[in-house]
């Protein structure tokens, strides 16, 4: 994730993710974890989401709100979580649990989670070692498998959960004496990793590099129930200078003499990037064809698209032709970086939005949802409407795409900073309402049967009625996701509970519900028609 580097962790990275510069990138941060950051401020209770209000006829079901609305949650340098490399498990637990709480709170429905920051593993795997910045040393045991925990728990408030990797960045050529495990790729296949100025790096030209992550992406697949696959802006790295300030050139001589075939090592580059993009999308498919393959990019392809846009060239100085994994459909979702604000004509949020979501560069109508620099409400005190000017920036090009979305950068920015600012606009605005995640008629366009739901009523605690529902399949379509509805007062609450339950209570409180309506959806979105209750009241609109 390409940031400015963050005001906590100013005192001992000199970046994390990322640059300051919005034309120029700044170094990699550290994979050491600081030890002592500071303690995140009280967060105030989010503003409770309003339910959906009664603006159709008496007994007519509303349409359902479709939108993506991500977070990510960057584990690297500790920067969203843990806090600190030092916590228990328990204190681990419950500070992921309260990032994920928040989430659910201010009406997203998605988290990507960092598990490969750098070549190491956020879960047990036997692939890489454990990341230090779980423990303070890499490889080291945390007691627990934080991606299970996550993955489940995310799921029980009704978040989906991608799993976020770095495909080829390997840490920091100062941790190659001591900080490194045995079992890391420097000391397993020294082989394969590059020193580059501050950094080290998996070389991407490397037919055995691409074989490593694709190992490492496909096992979490297989072992992980999540929601999708995520990779971000870090493909050869951004680039560095010397101290007589000189680019220094990525040093893969020996593998474009070996690989290169008389093509220009740019456009190698180039190729090496685009081929495993390709294969990542459709070897992740093989093994699952429902699961959502996304790409979050720097946000300019190349300065001057459209035009007046300037900036770094990502396409040659990191290697990245965006545009054309968008055009050829290689990704289901595409979340271009576009940490500007809407204003300024150098970079402006909207103009390149435009940009991305028009028919030249999505003809194959992928999902494009930006990512969203909330974080610059804390660094470069951006006012906290340009966040919600930016979410319905998307809305207003919903007719360009198969759905409108958007990723939040950074988690703790989003869901914690300054006793919860941005959230609790964000709830109290443009997610008031409950949306559930888009479809994707590519991967899956059939829809599953009508649910089969027993309805069962009863007293509950201090007297107040409560509704149990007996939840079943309709077919023999997976059920991804129930989405169960209610209407008290005439106003529809929407909750999204996971597949795999079979019941769910609504407790509605002091006032009694009068209708309840449930959809199956299946991990591709397709939503069925609504089992209705009472049978003969509600009417189906979705």
């Amino acid at each position: 994730m390409r940031r400015p580097s963050l005001a906590l962790l100013a005192a001992v990275l000199a970046a994390a993710c990322g640059g300051g510069d919005p034309t120029g990138p700044t170094p990699t941060p550290p994979v050491t974890p600081p030890v002592t950051p500071p303690v995140t401020p009280p967060v105030t209770p989010p503003v409770t989401p309003p339910v959906t209000p009664p603006t159709t006829a008496p007994d007519t079901l509303p349409a359902l709100r479709r939108e993506f609305r991500g977070v990510w949650i960057a584990t690297v340098a500790n920067i969203d979580w843990p806090s600190r490399n030092n916590l228990s498990m328990a204190q681990q637990q419950a500070e992921l649990g309260a990032l994920l709480d928040r989430a659910q709170a201010t009406g997203l429905n998605a988290v990507v989670f960092h598990i490969r920051p750098a070549s190491d593993a956020v879960y047990r795997s036997t692939l890489e070692p454990w990341a230090a910045m779980l423990t303070g040393t890499q490889g080291t045991d945390p007691g627990w498998d934080p991606l299970e925990w996550a993955v489940r728990e995310a799921h029980r408030r009704g978040l989906e959960l991608h799993a976020w990797f770095n495909p080829f960045r390997a840490g920091n050529s100062s941790d190659t004496t001591s900080r490194l495990s045995p079992t890391h790729v420097w000391h397993a296949r020294r082989d394969l990793v590059r020193v580059y100025g501050t950094q080290l790096w998996q070389d991407p030209g490397e037919p055995a590099v691409q074989d490593r992550t694709m190992a490492v992406m496909l096992d979490v697949v297989r072992r992980y129930d999540v929601d999708g696959v995520h990779i971000d802006d870090f493909f050869y790295p951004y680039l560095q200078r010397n101290a007589a300030n000189q680019i220094i050139d990525f040093p893969d001589s020996a593998t474009y003499a070996r690989y290169g075939a008389g093509v220009a090592r740019a456009d190698w580059r180039r190729a090496n990037v685009n081929r495993f993009v390709e294969r990542m999308y459709r070897e992740v498919h093989a093994v699952k064809p429902q699961l959502k393959v996304g790409i979050s990019p720097f946000g300019i392809w190349r300065p001057g698209n459209p035009a007046g846009i300037t900036g770094l060239d990502a396409f040659a100085e990191i290697y990245a032709d965006s545009r054309t994994w968008l055009q050829n459909g290689w990704l289901d979702y595409l979340a271009p970086q576009l940490y500007w604000q809407i204003d300024p004509p150098r970079q402006s949020f909207t103009a390149l939005l435009d940009w991305w979501t028009a028919p030249a560069q999505n003809a194959k109508g992928r999902h494009v949802w930006p990512g969203v620099a909330t974080y610059n409400v804390r660094d470069l005190s951006w006012p906290v409407t340009e966040m919600t000017r930016q979410v319905e920036a998307t809305r207003a090009l919903a007719s360009r795409g198969p759905s409108t979305g958007v990723i939040l950068y950074n988690g703790t920015t989003t869901l914690t900073w300054n006793g919860g600012t941005v959230t609790n606009e964000l709830a109290r605005t443009v997610f008031g309402d409950r949306a559930v995640p888009p479809a994707s008629p590519w991967l899956d366009a059939t829809a599953p049967a009508r649910p089969t739901v027993t309805v069962a009523e009863a007293a509950g605690a201090g007297g107040a009625r409560e509704w149990t529902l007996a939840l079943a399949p309709g077919d023999a379509d997976a059920v991804r996701w129930w989405i169960v509805r209610w209407r008290v007062n005439g106003a529809w609450t929407q909750q999204l509970v996971f597949g795999e339950e079979r019941s769910f209570t609504v407790r509605p409180g002091a006032t009694p519900l009068d209708r309840i309506a449930v959809h199956a959806m299946d991990a591709a979105g397709n939503v069925s028609a609504p089992l209705r209750w009472p049978a003969t009241t509600v009417l189906a609109a979705h």
